[in-house]
């Protein structure tokens, strides 16, 4: 047909309201344009005037799925400002409750959200009818990363124990050691979802990505680093905002982030992956190649084996850092405001998340600028969507919309925490 239009109205498990349109012409993809149109949340507004101590609980509200990400930004940023190190213990309990965080972020995503598009499911509840032990799984998989937020963070939704310096409360050896059993079914567990995600069917097709995330010299980029990129950058935090740029389109309430010069760029697991391979414990790295996953992946299909595979990372790192940990004498270090600027950047489970603060000689905000993953990837999801559409223009109206949808949710935006849908048009001349 010389004329379709594709429209999906409701498109499940991505967080968040937002549209796409596809325009072709003569059999051309002409413009795409992923339509976010979610009224702002003001949130770099609501923490103007606060004390500098307000940070992590205020920026918990923005996700709740990935909330520890927002606290860990906001926190590093301010320490910066103070001039205060936190290491040892209490940087190990953070690096733990960011392994919590991203096993039932990861899970959630792997079993619940993408899983059912590979095998032709509207949703999770569908396919646990042909698939009850998998989903199962992952249910109990989730329940351990929501159980260690819950022990180091008070909650696992928006936790509240998280503070400027380090934690309000710390647990005590014997609080954490009953985690060690779970983890290491776990860790099993995430070694057979590398290997069950391998075996979907997976589309042909992979791009020239620019992939941006952290890298640490001496771990798996977690809550510190360098922000770098497979094509070249390699700097500080502080000149982050010397390098990437926000623009605003009209089709969209979220910005757009940029590499200065270069343009659409790709952060989360797969950049991860790709840019910090040879930090991975052996165990996750075996894992990956023995479903014939090579150090470099540019299919972004194959995103849900990488989860998977970062999956195996937390897990044995919680491990590592419970089995170590000896509780410190003091729950944080002290941190004295002063006048400066600060920026903080750590690896969300979707990806990097960055923030800068101004605050004056009281401990008050005066400036806020938060970047979070999915700005970051909204280019990224667009230039995918466009080839991606050019490249499959014979199939079917209903296979085409399906694996549109599956394009984005390759990402598994968060748009906002509020209801989900898609709407999906494709407009030809």
């Amino acid at each position: 047909m010389k004329n379709r239009i594709i429209k999906v109205d409701y498109l499940a498990r991505v967080e968040g309201e937002g549209g796409l349109t596809v325009k072709i012409k003569n059999d051309r993809v002409s413009e795409v344009q992923f339509n976010i149109f979610e009224p702002p949340r003001f949130f770099e507004a609501f923490l103007r005037g606060r004390n500098f101590t307000e940070a992590p609980d205020i920026t918990a509200r923005i996700c709740g799925i990935c909330p520890v990400a927002y606290q860990m930004s906001s926190t590093h940023a301010m320490e910066m400002i103070c001039g205060a190190k936190v290491g040892g213990a209490l940087r190990e309990l953070r690096r733990l409750l960011y392994c919590g965080e991203w096993i039932e972020s990861h899970v959630l995503h792997i079993y619940l959200l993408h899983a059912p598009d590979f095998l032709g499911y509207e949703d999770a509840i569908q396919m646990a009818k042909d698939y009850p032990d998998v989903v199962e799984q992952g249910l109990k998989l989730k329940k351990l990363g929501n159980d260690i937020m819950i022990k180091l963070g008070g909650r696992e939704i928006h936790p509240i124990n998280v503070r400027v310096g380090g934690f309000y409360k710390v647990p005590r050896k014997e609080e954490l050691t009953p985690f060690l059993e779970r983890l290491k079914w776990a860790l099993d567990a995430s070694i057979a979802t590398v290997k069950w995600t391998a075996g979907l069917a997976f589309p042909e097709y992979e791009r020239d990505y620019e992939f941006v995330s952290l890298r640490h010299p001496n771990e798996y980029p977690l809550c510190e680093g360098r922000v770098v990129s497979n094509k070249g950058i390699d700097i500080e935090l502080a000149d982050y905002l010397n390098t990437f740029e926000e623009e605003h389109v009209e089709h969209s309430t979220s910005l757009h982030a940029f590499v200065k010069g270069r343009g659409d760029y790709l952060a989360g697991p797969l950049a991860r992956y790709n840019n910090n391979f040879d930090k991975l414990p052996e165990v996750a790295k075996q894992a990956a190649r023995d479903v014939g996953l090579g150090e470099v992946c540019r299919n972004p299909f194959k995103s849900i084996i990488v989860r998977g595979v970062e999956t195996i990372f937390a897990c044995q790192e919680a491990i590592r850092i419970i089995e170590a940990y000896e509780q410190p004498d003091k729950p944080y270090v002290e941190c004295v405001p002063k006048e400066g600027i600060g920026h903080g950047c750590s690896e969300a489970p979707r990806g990097l998340l960055y923030h800068r603060y101004k605050i004056d000689d009281k401990g008050l905000i005066k400036e806020a600028r938060i970047i979070p993953p999915t700005s970051q990837n909204q280019k990224a999801i667009e230039a995918d969507l466009h080839d991606y559409v050019s490249q499959n223009l014979h199939l079917t109206k209903e296979k085409l919309t399906w694996q549109c949808e599956q394009v984005v949710r390759n990402y598994d935006p968060c748009i906002s925490c509020s209801c989900h849908f898609l709407d999906l048009k494709i407009e030809r001349e």
